[in-house]
């Protein structure tokens, strides 16, 4: 492991440095980590902020939107002068002024089982920040077989969600928690239901914080947990997530062997 910092680099990174649990090991393994993110929106946006601030070497961004106005109450990546380009591209180029350091790699493509196991290749660990159960299940199935930790939230109204999936070092997976999608029109997505913007920004930061976490090897991660919140109670709680020894995709006899379910 490289462990030779520019001058830049120890000023950039000297909060983190001075953490005794980061110091200059943890900031090398953070500049050597490539990480995905999968959506550049409410979640997205202020989990790649974060990961670029961090330090992270190489973070992917997947998405095949461009900004919109309805997106700027809550994906604070983007700004009004930037209406209308693709969102690989405006959040890139905030996060390259953010850190110069960052190497962002664009990815304008639409996740299929095409296109998803190469990619969740590239990186290692994987960041779910999609708005779709078709995209969760697509990427949880793909990190699953690939073996690559996946960090997944998801918001909806006032409300957000955050869990590691690990199935490949012995944790569930997401179908452990959810083992087949909602049916059409049981789980509206934001568009559909509305969210509070900042509930994304807390889940977002939530996200980057389990991701740091990860890469460093730090205190206790939310594999086999799901953290739950409620903004409006303003409570957290934690529910226990065993692995399925029924699971199609993790259990002990899976029928889940590739992603030719997806089409």
């Amino acid at each position: 492991m490289d462990l030779d910092f520019s001058e830049d680099e120890v000023v950039r990174y000297s909060r983190h440095i001075l953490l005794g649990e980061v110091g200059g090991i943890g900031q090398a393994r953070l500049r050597a980590a490539r990480v995905l993110i999968v959506g550049a929106g409410g979640l997205g946006a202020p989990l790649a902020l974060y990961l670029a601030a961090a330090g992270i070497g190489t973070i992917g961004l997947v998405d095949d939107d461009r900004v919109e106005l309805s997106n700027l109450q809550r994906q604070v990546v983007h700004g009004t002068s930037r209406i209308g380009q693709p969102k690989v591209s405006s959040a890139a180029d905030v996060l390259e002024d953010l850190n110069p350091l960052v190497r962002v790699r664009q990815h304008a493509v639409r996740l299929d089982a095409g296109n998803v196991a190469a990619l969740v290749a590239e990186y290692d660990l994987v960041c779910d920040g999609s708005d779709n159960f078709a995209t969760r299940y697509l990427l949880a199935d793909a990190c699953a077989l690939g073996r690559r930790t996946l960090v997944q939230a998801a918001v909806s109204r006032f409300d957000g969600q955050l869990s590691t999936f690990k199935p490949h070092l012995g944790g569930p997976c997401y179908r452990c928690l959810y083992p087949t999608p909602p049916a059409a029109g049981e789980a509206p997505n934001c568009a559909e239901a509305g969210v509070l913007g900042a509930v994304t920004g807390v889940m977002g930061t939530l996200q980057a914080t389990e991701t740091l976490k990860e890469l460093l090897g730090l205190g206790d991660g939310l594999s086999g947990r799901v953290l739950a919140w409620d903004a409006l109670a303003m409570r957290f709680h934690t529910i226990r997530l065993p692995p399925d020894p029924d699971c199609p995709l993790c259990g002990p006899s899976p029928t889940i062997h590739d992603l030719s379910a997806h089409g």
